[in-house]
Formats: C-alpha cells, structure tokens, sequence
C-alpha cells in the first residue's frame, strides 16, 4: 500500500500521471481515450481505463470516477490506492473477478474544475433515448430565472427571491427542482443534453469491449457532494427494480438507499449512467451503486454550482472572483483534508470488498 494522501491529487493531470503509473506497476491492460479537447493548463485529456485480471472473466467489477468532473478528485485518489493495494488486488484475482477502473469519466470537468462537459451537460443525466421526447422539469423552468443572476455574488434581491422559494416550499423542492435534470435550458444547471455527449459515447465503447462477455456485473460509481462531510451513502445505481434493490441490499447492507422509495439524498433522476450497461452486457445480471460522499451542506454545494455556471457566462469576470468563484466549487467536491481522504477510501475498499462477496454469492451454482 501507499500511504492514503499520496494516492489524490492536486490536479488532474496529475492524477492522471499516477492512475497510470498505479495502472502499469500493477501490470495492468491500459487503454486510453483521447479527448478532442485539451485541458485548463494545456495538458492532454483522456478517458483512461485500466483492466486487472482476466478479461474473460464471467465477473467483473468497474470502478469509476469524475462522472462529474470535479468530483474526480475523490474518485481518482480511491482507484490510485487500489491499485496499490495488494491484499484487495489478491482477493479479486482469487475469487476470479475482473477488475475495470474507468478513470476520468469527463476529464474535461475534471480538469476545468466544473461538474459539467465541455458540452455544459451533466453526463449523469445524459443516457436518455434521443430518439423520444425527453423529460420536461416543471420544477426547473420555475427557479432558472432565479439561478443564473445578471452579477455574481447574487444581489440581496435574488437572495430574497431564493430565500423565499425555499421557506415557502421548502430545501427538498428546492434541491429536487434544480438536480433533478432538465433538457430545456442548454446554459442551465444539470442539463442534460440533446445529444450524446464524448463522454458518454466513450463509455458506451468502453463497456461494449469489457463487459460484453460477463454473466455478472457490479459497479461502484465513485460521487461527492451529498450528505454529511465524508459519509458514503450507497446509493442504489439501477431501475426500479425490487430484486435488484434487495440483492444490493444484500451485498452492501441495509443501508443502501434509493431514489425511487425516497430513501436518498437524491432527488429523483433520469437518464442516468448506468442504464449503458444494459445496452453492453443485456445477458449480464448487474447491481451497482454511486457511493456518494458529503462534503459541504446542500445549500452551500448549489450556490457553488451556481457560481460556477455564471462564471462559464462571464469569463471576463474579475480574476480575484473568478479565483474565488473556482475554489469554493472546488471545496463543495472535495475536502482536501488526510482525515476526509481516509474516510473515503476505507469506505470505498470495504464496498470493494463487499462487492466481490457478493459476485461470488451471487455466482450460479454448479449442475
């Protein structure tokens, strides 16, 4: 192992350089994605993949980050440190499991310091049927006007406006409205798109290659900014589905949360990333979760957003607030703390760990 604040970064490209030096070191098949753009200071962008163990392996198990972008900051530092830890890398290989990492899923977010794509899309709301009418949020087409004001910090008007909003229907309105996912408004918050976006596209390749052969698939989808600082809810990452739900319960303990019964942090969503599996690997049984870590409280992680967005509109704006405007969307997703970054990856490794009991417990019995 390596000590646990070694394995995040500072940078993207930085965690780049020891995903894949991580990658290498444990001997495993890496494959990279160029992305067509470059990243904030320059450096090349790519959706990296690293396969340890046998890509014939009926049972596989993917680990992923920076579906949005910033929150790469975590993920990268969880997969870093797996692939430097012997005893989980033993244990996979002993139980005959495949272990995919997926590390950048939007390395442009992930280098830009934003959640978004380059194409403004949050990628977790982007795995929609283009071909049918997309969803339409009420809620969002209500509070947008409130979102995005003319100058930044909000004028005590807006702050009345928003305040207002929420005493009169409520943080749970408020948060769903504004998360939920919209297909409206390209220049708003969690937008998700009219087109696939690169990101999206890639994966599809990417687990099309990968778990085209499983007859079981798990995935951990590595997250932050829900919940109390450096808790990891584990949160139900598939369809309505009660058997599914149980047998992830199973897997990762009665706390496993889910959109559909209100037990989440999380609003109610659609076009979310996991339904790619079905397309790849439809024979597969899959049972997957985001684990979502707290960070900062919602209220202060949507006006970070918030900022964020404005600046993207106003890049003539101030350096010292832009500056400012980057670091507080920075702490919203990630605390730079070796306290913080310890709870994350014990909590990670014990998921990972869980996860291979569970493909193994779920494994067909022998005639």
């Amino acid at each position: 192992m390596i000590p646990i604040p070694q394995a995040f970064s500072a940078s993207y490209a930085e965690a780049r350089i020891k995903f894949l030096e991580a990658a290498a070191s444990a001997s495993a098949r890496i494959e990279s994605h160029r992305h067509p753009l470059p990243g904030r200071d320059g450096e090349q962008l790519a959706m990296d993949t690293a396969l340890d163990g046998d890509e014939r392996s009926p049972r596989l198990l993917i680990l992923s980050s920076a579906c949005h972008g910033v929150e790469g900051f975590c993920g990268s530092g969880v997969q870093v440190f797996a692939l430097h830890d012997a005893e989980w890398r033993a244990r996979a290989r002993e139980a005959g499991v495949a272990v995919l990492y997926i590390h950048a899923l939007n390395p442009y977010g992930f280098s830009h310091g934003r959640r978004v794509t380059q194409e403004n899309v949050d990628l977790n709301r982007n795995f929609q049927d283009f071909s049918r009418p997309l969803p339409v949020n009420e809620g969002y087409r209500r509070v947008h006007p409130l979102l995005l004001p003319e100058q930044w910090p909000p004028d005590a008007a807006n702050q009345a406006a928003v305040q207002g909003f929420v005493e009169r229907e409520g943080l749970a309105t408020w948060q769903a409205a504004i998360s939920g996912g919209q297909y409206e408004f390209a220049d708003g918050l969690f937008y998700g798109g009219r087109v696939p976006t690169w990101s999206n596209q890639t994966l599809r390749t990417v687990l099309a290659k990968f778990a085209a052969q499983a007859s079981q698939v798990a995935w951990i989808d590595l997250h932050t900014g829900l919940g109390p600082n450096g808790v990891g809810e584990r949160i139900w990452a598939g369809g309505n589905d009660a058997a599914a739900i149980a047998r992830a319960r199973r897997w990762w303990g009665e706390q496993v949360t889910s959109i559909y019964d209100g037990s989440s942090s999380s609003a109610l969503l659609t076009g979310l990333m996991w339904g790619a599996i079905h397309d790849a690997a439809p024979q597969a049984e899959y049972t997957g979760i985001a684990l979502e870590y707290g960070t900062e409280p919602i209220t202060e992680v949507l006006d970070a957003l918030r900022g964020d967005h404005w600046l993207a509109q106003h890049p003539m704006a101030p350096p010292e607030l832009a500056a400012q405007i980057q670091a507080r969307m920075l702490k919203a997703f990630y605390t730079d703390t070796d306290a913080w970054k310890g709870q994350i990856v014990s909590q990670a490794r014990q998921a990972q760990f869980q996860a291979i009991d569970g493909l193994l417990g779920s494994a067909p019995r022998p005639d």
